[in-house]
């Protein structure tokens, strides 16, 4: 069993906290002591994000992070670099975040090589079109273990959601707008576009991001989805904050207890 799967099974009747980190951010050497911290304080998957010169899917936040994250010297090759290893220390699942572009010019299927044999267990790739991860992508993403997750957003047909539902695995990615990261969402929209995800009974489990930054709308996200995704909300409580490790722990249990 995957790790992915491994955690909702043993979550079951509880909900998953999904947090995203930039890697590389606020400092280059941040990485892993960022993950560390994730864990110890109760985060169940670690969404970790490759920082992007143009990432389309993300807020000002995560945006501005990514952009230190590259001054700061984050690549591809140094982030792997950073992650050997990494498994002696963090247990729980770990999905890498990002854009196609860089990871073409590292190589596809390289990339996934790598990924796997530091210990990643999936993907996101947001501006990976269905068609091309089908013709393209799949067979070397299953080659070397992957998970591959797909975004949804309440626009998605339900036809499509099944057949993006059927192309992913570890979890669905329930994006709860369409707008880009961090923006606060109305809820009650939210809710009703969650409630016709649960209906449809699909394979995956369902996490719902964009917009949580708190208890009550995690509580709220997470009513009818299998859990959550925290991304522009912790990126703001660790910038500028030099106690990386007390302030996630003020912040995820804040949101846990």
């Amino acid at each position: 069993m995957s790790r992915l799967k491994n955690i909702f099974e043993q979550n079951k009747g509880k909900k998953v906290l999904n947090v995203y980190c930039t890697a590389g951010y606020p400092h280059l050497e941040s990485t892993l002591e960022v993950m560390e911290a994730l864990q110890k304080d109760g985060a169940n998957i670690i969404e970790l994000g490759m920082p992007y010169s143009d990432p389309l899917a993300d807020g000002e936040v995560i945006q501005n992070s990514g952009l230190v994250a590259l001054k700061n010297g984050m690549t591809i090759a140094k982030l792997f670099e950073q992650l050997k290893g990494f498994r002696q220390k963090i247990d729980i699942p770990v999905v890498l975040m990002g854009y196609l572009n860089p990871i073409l010019q590292y190589g596809f299927e390289k990339f996934c090589q790598d990924a796997a044999e530091v210990g990643i267990d999936g993907l996101i790739l947001p501006d990976v079109p269905e068609y091309e991860y089908e013709s393209n992508y799949r067979q070397i993403v299953k080659r070397y273990g992957l998970d591959f997750i797909f975004l949804v957003t309440p626009e998605t047909s339900v036809a499509r959601i099944r057949q993006l539902d059927e192309l992913s695995s570890g979890f669905l990615y329930a994006v709860s707008s369409s707008s880009t990261t961090g923006k606060d969402k109305d809820f009650d929209e939210v809710e009703k576009y969650l409630i016709k995800l649960k209906t449809l009974d699909l394979k995956n489990p369902v996490l719902v991001g964009f917009g949580i930054k708190d208890k009550e709308s995690f509580d709220k996200a997470t009513q009818y989805a299998d859990g959550g995704i925290i991304g522009s909300a912790y990126i703001k409580v660790i910038t500028g904050n030099e106690n990386i490790e007390e302030s996630t722990n003020t912040f995820l249990h804040s949101i846990l207890n």
